[in-house]
């Protein structure tokens, strides 16, 4: 096996190759990472010396991605479903990350009182972007957690980040675009000042559909925009950023 160690692969799920020198184990029908994950794991400035906190990481591609491409000293990642956790626990012993990446099953909102206040560097999340009221909720529970603000809302996920982060510490997100008002008067509010912005657009002359924030605690209040970022060329191509950010993930 390599460096790989033998983990057991249940028969509802895949064994996916991040063509990063890592394997992610994945729900075959369930919830399934997206260009969003790896596009945050990009956007997130974490130094080698960072201590991470990942909130709901769902798979484990994250804290995989960060490891591969920033090697931050350690990762802890929580997640609220249990199944999820145990799954992208079994990824990080499947890829002897063990050292640097902890899985944990908790609720996001409870992490603070069990994981210590003003310990990490920085936090990073995909939170649920839609609203609870808003769209048609998904029938299969997992994909309605991970998508809709069932569990927590952006106000949880944000309060908890500015409690679990030290003085100046980063809280990196990625996020609806059409959420963006909610998302900065939520970070301003609790004094987790947006400080960085990067529009991600599907492709050139299309209005923008997530976004990628960054904010500080206790940060001065100035924001920096970023070069929009383009998934798709005129020709309906990655562009050349995209390919650069994927690696050989594409």
């Amino acid at each position: 096996m390599g460096m790989f160690m033998d983990v057991h692969i249940n028969e509802d799920e895949t064994l996916d190759d991040l063509q990063n020198g890592y394997m992610l184990i994945q729900k075959k029908n369930t919830f399934r990472f997206g260009v969003d994950a790896v596009l945050l794991a990009d956007f997130a400035d974490v130094k080698r010396k960072d201590k991470v906190l990942e909130m709901g990481t769902g798979t484990g591609i994250i804290p995989i991605l960060l490891h591969a491409k920033k090697s931050p000293t350690s990762i802890t990642a929580i997640e609220l479903q249990e199944d999820m956790a145990e799954m992208a626990q079994r990824s990080v012993l499947y890829n002897k990350l063990q050292d640097r990446i902890t899985v944990k099953c908790m609720d996001l909102k409870e992490a603070p009182s069990l994981l210590g206040r003003a310990v990490y560097d920085c936090v990073i999340t995909n939170p649920p972007y839609m609203k609870q009221q808003c769209g048609i909720n998904n029938p299969v529970e997992t994909k309605a957690i991970s998508r809709f603000e069932v569990k927590c809302t952006l106000q949880d996920v944000v309060e908890s980040a500015k409690q679990l982060v030290r003085s100046g510490g980063k809280l990196f997100m990625v996020h609806r675009a059409d959420r963006l008002v909610d998302i900065i008067y939520t970070m301003r509010s609790l004094d987790m000042e947006p400080k960085r912005i990067r529009f991600v657009h599907p492709s050139i002359g299309k209005r923008p559909n997530l976004v990628l924030i960054e904010g500080a605690r206790g940060g001065n209040p100035e924001l920096k925009f970023m070069d929009p970022l383009y998934i798709h060329d005129q020709n309906g191509e990655y562009t050349e950023e995209i390919y650069r950010i994927y690696g050989r993930l594409v």
